[in-house]
């Protein structure tokens, strides 16, 4: 193997391990609450839009915990940072416990989306921390030190799938009272709580320990110096992913003031842009860091869009608890695959963007095939390819932009980051949920108008950016049919169910299996939909592929050199 340069740094080991666990923890977090979604559509009457909208808020307040964390770290330091994240952690369980059964479908959600919004920038901030600090420790092997950082993210989710399908009500104790199997059952309540544990993990790794600074920090850069690389091409891109978070937040705030909500957040967003030039004397900034903030963008509706409906639409295909045993395997896949970037990179001699070109084009395979699976080998297989794809995007991302701009510190890295999680959560994951509410709906008045009219659900509007609003089919019968097929069909494959199950199963109707039918197709059509941005990334990745190969070839610059 080749050799990689160890770190200068004492404590390297320890920062790494502490970052490692932080990110663990968002990682068990976000995989909990994925398999939540069906939970919360029964017991509260969400739509698939009100779904994504709550798991798009952990993806958009990550952006200001990263965003701010990233500008203001070096002048702060990251112990500070480390601290408020631990707080918004504690915060976000205390939150989201307040939506309670029987509660009503508005302040449901509210509890939901601000606990969900509280732990997103807990999970910022902390890469704001960890990102930089690792691509400071190691600046010889950033993409192999960070796909190693972020390779707790899927085993986070490996955590987080497995507490969902064993607390879940998923898992065979080994006892029978007759002939009904003893199964381990959890609320959602009891489940989420376990996040809590990796959470008191990193509190206590990083007590205590010294900081190195980053290489423009070191060098005494100022922040508009760190900011000019960035300039008003990349600056305009943050702007626009906060002009429509704050234009969706602010709507209902002002009573549904579309007009003066959109006033206000283009005067937030053009002043934010305004600063940037101010500091920077009005740079233009570079355009590969733009080029490489667009990429991003679509790698955060891709990836972490994905990720956010992934055993929903899985185990509406196939069955619930296989597709949370799916979501497990390909995340395991993926904790795995995350430390063969460095022998990626040097044995088989892929560089980064090359790298981030195949990925593309399997992620791109990988979903086209998962919509046309019905039974689990299949399934597996291709999610697989589709895992395969898309573990290296967001590391090996952070390690271009830090190889290539060492003169912006922590700044870039985090605003890249912050602009991927904006992405996801106000593009991918609300997106992925209106398609899934609309393909779903046309799918259902084709197979049969009247029963369509019959199960629109009463105010269950789906609407999505400028696209046509949409009449969802009703989220709670929707999830009783998908509930009764569900075990039917594990039934008529043997798996071992219960007799609650087993007289669930019995009470399927016709006009339930014609909905849960038009749901699955609802779900094979998001999935090919999806495939388009990985395919597009991949025309990106392979010009800049071509780009790197015309200057020389592709390697990392020190925070003397230039462009």
């Amino acid at each position: 193997m080749t050799h990689i340069e160890p770190s200068t740094i004492p404590n390297a080991k320890r920062l790494l391990a502490a970052g490692f666990t932080a990110i663990l923890a968002a990682g068990v977090g976000f995989g909990i609450r994925g398999g939540l979604f069906s939970t919360w559509a029964a017991e509260f009457n969400f739509t698939g839009a009100q779904l994504g909208a709550i798991g798009g808020a952990g993806f958009t307040s990550f952006c200001f915990g990263i965003m701010i964390g990233g500008v203001f770290v070096d002048k702060i330091g990251y112990g500070k940072l480390v601290v408020a994240a631990f707080a918004l952690h504690v915060l976000s369980a205390f939150i989201t416990f307040g939506a309670t059964a029987g509660m009503d479908n508005a302040t449901a959600y509210q509890f939901l989306f601000w606990g969900m919004f509280a732990f997103g920038a807990a999970n910022g901030t902390l890469e704001a921390v960890a990102n930089p600090l690792v691509a400071t420790i190691f600046p010889q092997a950033r993409n192999h030190y960070l796909n190693i950082l972020h390779a707790s993210w899927p085993l986070g989710m490996v955590f987080g799938g497995v507490i969902g399908w064993v607390l879940g009500g998923g898992f065979e104790t080994g006892i029978w009272v007759g002939e009904v199997p003893v199964m381990v059952k959890f609320g959602w309540k009891g489940q989420l709580a376990c996040y809590l544990l990796p959470t008191l993990a990193y509190g206590v790794m990083f007590l205590g320990q010294k900081f190195p600074k980053s290489a423009a920090s070191a060098k005494g850069l100022r922040m508009g110096e760190m900011f000019k690389d960035v300039g008003l091409l990349s600056g305009a891109v943050v702007c626009f992913m906060l002009y429509l978070f704050f234009k969706g937040t602010l709507t209902p705030l002002l009573g549904g003031n579309v007009q003066l909500a959109t006033l206000l957040s283009a005067g937030i967003s053009l002043g934010l842009l305004a600063w940037i030039g101010a500091i920077t004397k009005f740079s233009i900034g570079h355009w590969l860091l733009f080029v490489l903030f667009i990429i991003h963008a679509m790698v955060g509706a891709v990836e972490l869009g994905t990720d956010g409906w992934i055993q929903n639409i899985t185990g509406a295909i196939l069955t619930p608890t296989q597709g949370k045993i799916l979501f497990v395997f390909t995340s395991l896949l993926m904790f795995l695959l995350r430390f063969c970037a460095h022998f990626i990179e040097t044995r088989i001699g892929l560089k980064p963007t090359g790298l981030l070109f195949v990925c593309s084009v399997l992620a791109c395979l990988g979903l086209n095939l998962v919509s046309a699976v019905s039974t689990f080998g299949p399934a597996l297989g291709a999610l697989l390819v589709y895992a395969f794809g898309k573990t290296f995007f967001w590391p090996t991302m952070l390690a271009v932009t830090g190889d290539r701009f060492p003169r912006t510190g922590a700044i870039a890295m985090s605003l890249m980051g912050g602009v991927g999680m904006m992405s996801a959560g106000l593009i991918g994951g609300p997106g992925l949920g209106y398609a899934k509410d609309r393909f779903a709906a046309e799918a259902l008045e084709k197979a049969d108008a009247a029963l369509y009219e019959e199960w629109k659900g009463e105010g269950a509007k789906s609407k999505f950016l400028s696209f046509e609003e949409v009449t969802a089919i009703d989220p709670a019968r929707l999830e009783a049919a998908k509930a009764a097929a569900g075990a039917k069909k594990a039934e008529a494959t043997g798996q071992a169910i219960t007799a609650e199950q087993k007289a669930l199963a019995a009470t399927l109707t016709p006009a339930q299996q014609t909905a849960v039918d038009a749901d699955i197709t609802g779900n094979r059509n998001t999935l090919k939909v999806d495939s388009f941005i990985p395919a597009t990334m991949a025309i990106c990745f392979l010009l800049l592929s071509l780009y790197f190969k015309s200057i020389g070839g592709y390697r990392p610059l020190t925070i003397d050199e230039k462009h």
